[in-house]
């Protein structure tokens, strides 16, 4: 591998640099540190999320990617990378992660050219929200598990069921749905994928409240929900294969790695101007080794990410299946890491978010407490660390 850019690349990434430089400056104070909180917490993220969308969509970036035939200009997916890690460096909004991040490529691999014309157009433009239709009470990390049914009935499909965990379903335009179509059918067999619009009668969405009082997740409950036959994406019983691809998609996670590093910027820069006990925190030996040990982690995730998108421009599927795994469960993992040491470095101040008092605009509070549910989040590290063993190291699965 080699790490080094191009002149081309290196001018790509000044092009986004400088856009972003500018537009973030319109961000209102609502959308706070970004994230999925400033995207889906408030009215004033979220409309600065769609501002955003359609400025990504007007210069082509949202589909950089995708071939030219379906309104992309078939970047490489470094330079995708490229792009990714500027945006979160920033903590720009305007990726819908669901619909450009995963639905995209789904419709890419799996539909029909009709599908492809109909629903990648929009996705490109920035002009649609979707939400992810996944997870269910006894259907998580298990997915194969779930009981939502798609019922074929004339040129039509009855869906009934629950999703929960659903983000941003209350702000959502569309949901990507994954049913099962053979009610007799078990585990992953009898599965399907489809597209879905959440106006749709019949889809109740009822808000799961943060201990803040934050409304970020939903449970969305279907009844009789009709979804035209058009509508479904790739075979009918053959959207297992299709989702697992759409997994890979999710967790390379090179952005995140982009936007850590800022905050530890951030986080070097309050230790040097924050004294205790009558001396900066940046003297103090332990504070100093600990956001050493930060840094090199960092290096090691970031090398990681950029593996998992070398591995994938050179076709190499088995084991960046593996490798993406990998730079989940690390990245998930230095997240607590990373807000565990800030907030203990900041004492109580480290507790306040919404005050004159509170370091780093209270972000780092807001990260120790969300840390967690990321080690959930697209798939627990325990299913990770699966995939690692299976395909990454060979080792037998136990019966």
């Amino acid at each position: 591998m080699d790490f080094n850019f191009t002149d081309k690349q290196k001018a790509l990434k000044k092009e986004f640099e400088d856009f972003f430089k500018v537009e973030m400056k319109n961000a209102p104070p609502e959308y706070g540190r970004g994230g999925i909180e400033g995207i889906y917490a408030t009215d004033e993220g979220f409309e600065f999320h769609r501002y955003m969308a359609r400025k990504l969509g007007e210069k082509g970036w949202l589909s950089r990617p995708w071939p030219k035939e379906y309104y992309g200009q078939e970047a490489s997916l470094v330079d995708q990378l490229i792009f990714n890690e500027v945006r979160e460096e920033y903590r720009s909004p305007g990726v819908d992660n669901f619909g450009v991040g995963m639905f995209a490529p789904t419709l890419l691999l799996g539909a029909n050219e009709e599908q492809k014309d109909r629903l990648l157009s929009p996705i490109a433009r920035g002009e649609v929200v979707y939400c992810q239709g996944w997870s269910e009470p006894d259907a998580g990390s298990d997915l194969a598990a779930l009981s939502t049914t798609a019922i074929k009935d004339g040129d039509h499909y009855l869906v009934n069921g629950q999703k929960v965990w659903t983000s941003g379903g209350h702000k959502a335009d569309c949901m990507f749905l994954l049913a099962r179509t053979d009610p007799d059918s078990k585990r992953s067999k009898g599965l399907s994928v489809f597209h879905l619009r959440m106006d749709n009668p019949g889809i109740e969405v009822h808000p799961i409240h943060y201990m803040d009082g934050k409304h970020i997740y939903n449970e969305v409950f279907f009844k009789d929900v009709k979804i035209p036959e058009k509508d479904r994406i790739g075979p009918e019983n053959e959207g297992w294969q299709l989702t697992r691809k759409t997994m890979n998609f999710e967790r390379s996670g090179a952005g995140a790695y982009a936007e850590m590093k800022r905050t530890l910027q951030d986080l070097v820069t309050y230790v040097k101007s924050t004294k205790r006990n009558g001396i900066y925190l940046s003297e103090n030996p332990i504070v100093r080794q600990k956001i050493a040990q930060l840094s090199i982690d960092l290096d090691v995730g970031h090398t990681l990410a950029h593996k998992t998108v070398w591995l994938q421009e050179k076709g190499n599927s088995v084991f960046m299946a593996s490798a993406a795994s990998e730079s989940k469960v690390f990245r998930c993992e230095l997240l607590q890491r990373f807000a565990c040491f800030a907030t203990e470095i900041m004492g109580l101040y480290g507790q306040l978010e919404k005050s004159k008092w509170a370091p780093m605009e209270g972000g780092m509070i807001e990260s120790f407490q969300f840390s967690t549910g990321m080690n959930i989040a697209g798939g627990t590290n325990e299913i990770q660390r699966n995939i690692i063993a299976w395909i990454g190291l060979g080792l037998p699965r136990l019966k």
